[in-house]
C-alpha cells in the first residue's frame, strides 16, 4: 500500500456496529475518525438483528454496572426525527419452585441498583402476563421491574451515525478490509473502495474481530460467535399485547415480548457456537423456541410468521475487550459485546474513547471497579 495514495485520519475504526459507531461518534469530537463497515448498511448482522431489550437480568457485575451507566442517557436520548430512542417497558423475571436461589440473587441485583421493582407470586404472575402457566412446576415466584427500557436499535445506530458526521467522521459503506499493514507507525487497511490509514486503528469488528487481529498480524483474543435465535408469531386472537411485559426466564429457557399490538416475538436464549457468518435462523433452533413457548405460556403457535439469527460475540471470560493491544501499538479492540452491546453501549463508548485519547475513566466506572485493566486486551496476553 502507498501511503501516498490512501486515505489519511486519526482514527480508522473497522466495524459499523453499535459498538464501533458509539464509541468513533465521541472520539470524532477530538480527531478525525472513518469508519469502515463491510456491508453496504450498517449493524447488518449482529446489531441490526438485536431485540435489544436493557435489563438487569444478564451479566456479571461488570456488565450491569455499564448497563446502570448507559440507562440515564438513553432516557434522555432522541432519534434522528426528535423521538425518544428508548421506551420504558416492564420486564418480568420468572422462576419455578427450585430456583428460589437464582430469584434471590438477582432481587440483590435490583436493589444494587436500586430499581423500580416487585416481587410476585402465583397469581399476581397471572394478572400481568395471562398466559403463563402458574404454580410451583411452572411460573411460581418473579421479579416485575417497571424500570427496564426497550431500545430502538435502528434510531440508536442512526443516532450515532448521524453524531459521527456532525463531529466531522466518515462513514465508508461497502469496505471489507481485505489486509492491514503497518508502516512507520501507519496502520492501513486496504478495501476494494480504497486504501485508508491512520496511527489509530480500532478493531470493532464482532464476530470478525479476531479476523481482523490475525489479517493485523496481531495476537487473537480467543472471541466466540454465538447464534441466537428469534421467532415471530401471532398471539392470541383479538388480543392486543404491545402491554405484556418482556418476560424470561430466571435461567436458561426462553424470553418473550410483544411486536406490536397482535404479535409476539420469543428465543430459546440459544447460545450455538458458530463460525463469522451471515447468521440464519436453522429449523432446530425455531422448534425448540416454539415449544419452551407453548410449555411454558398456554400459547398455541400455529405459525411462524419470520425467524432469524444474529451472533453474539463473547471474549474468553464474557467481559468487553477494549483497549489497546500489549503487543501492537496503536492497534485498539472494541469487542466482545455478547448479548448487551446495545445496553451497555453509551458506557462504554464512553470508556473506550477514553481508553484511545490515553484520558482517565469516570470516576463513577472506577468506583464500581471497573477499570482499563479489567477490560483490556493484557489480560488475555499469552504468559512467557
Amino acid at each position: 500500500m502507498g501511503l501516498d495514495t490512501m486515505t489519511r485520519a486519526d482514527a480508522i475504526v473497522i466495524g459499523g456496529g453499535i459498538a464501533g459507531l458509539s464509541m468513533a461518534a465521541r472520539l470524532a469530537n477530538e480527531m478525525r475518525v472513518i469508519v469502515l463497515e463491510a456491508e453496504g448498511a450498517c449493524g447488518y448482522h449482529a446489531s441490526g438483528r438485536s431485540v435489544a431489550f436493557a435489563h438487569f437480568g444478564l451479566g456479571d457485575r461488570i456488565v450491569r454496572t455499564l448497563t446502570a451507566l448507559s440507562l440515564f442517557e438513553f432516557r434522555e436520548m432522541e432519534s434522528v426525527s426528535g423521538d425518544p430512542i428508548a421506551s420504558v417497558h416492564p420486564a418480568l423475571h420468572i422462576a419455578y419452585s427450585d430456583q428460589r436461589a437464582e430469584l434471590d440473587a438477582l432481587q440483590e441485583v435490583h436493589d444494587r441498583f436500586e430499581c423500580a421493582y416487585e416481587i410476585l407470586q402465583d397469581a399476581e404472575i397471572e394478572s400481568v402476563m395471562p398466559t403463563l402457566k402458574i404454580g410451583p412446576e411452572h411460573a411460581h415466584r418473579a421479579i416485575l421491574d417497571t424500570g427496564s427500557l426497550r431500545l430502538d436499535t435502528d434510531a440508536m445506530l442512526q443516532r450515532q451515525m448521524a453524531d459521527l458526521k456532525a463531529n466531522g467522521g466518515s462513514l465508508v459503506t461497502n469496505a471489507p478490509v481485505r489486509s492491514i499493514a503497518n508502516d512507520a507507525g501507519v496502520w492501513a487497511g486496504e478495501t476494494p473502495v480504497g486504501a485508508f490509514g491512520a496511527p489509530h486503528l480500532i478493531n470493532a469488528a464482532g464476530a470478525w474481530a479476531d479476523e481482523v487481529a490475525r489479517m493485523a498480524g496481531v495476537p487473537t483474543i480467543g472471541l466466540q460467535p454465538r447464534r441466537r435465535t428469534v421467532i415471530s408469531f401471532d398471539g392470541p386472537p383479538e388480543t392486543d399485547v404491545s402491554r405484556w411485559p418482556f418476560t424470561k426466564t430466571v435461567t436458561d429457557g426462553f424470553y418473550l415480548l410483544p411486536e406490536g399490538t397482535g404479535r409476539l416475538l420469543a428465543s430459546p436464549m440459544d447460545q450455538t457456537p458458530s463460525a463469522p457468518c451471515d447468521a440464519a435462523a436453522e429449523e432446530l433452533a425455531k422448534a425448540t423456541a416454539a415449544d419452551r413457548v407453548e410449555t411454558a405460556p398456554s400459547l398455541d403457535i400455529r405459525r411462524i410468521a419470520h425467524s432469524w439469527a444474529g451472533l453474539r460475540t463473547f471474549a474468553p471470560d464474557e467481559l468487553p475487550v477494549i483497549g489497546e493491544s500489549p503487543d501492537a501499538p496503536g492497534f485498539y479492540w472494541d469487542a466482545g459485546q455478547g448479548g448487551y452491546g446495545f445496553q451497555t453501549s453509551d458506557g462504554l463508548s464512553r470508556l473506550a474513547a477514553r481508553s484511545i485519547l490515553a484520558k482517565a475513566w469516570p470516576g463513577a466506572a472506577l468506583a464500581a471497579g471497573i477499570t482499563p485493566e479489567a477490560l483490556s486486551p493484557s489480560r488475555f496476553a499469552r504468559k512467557p
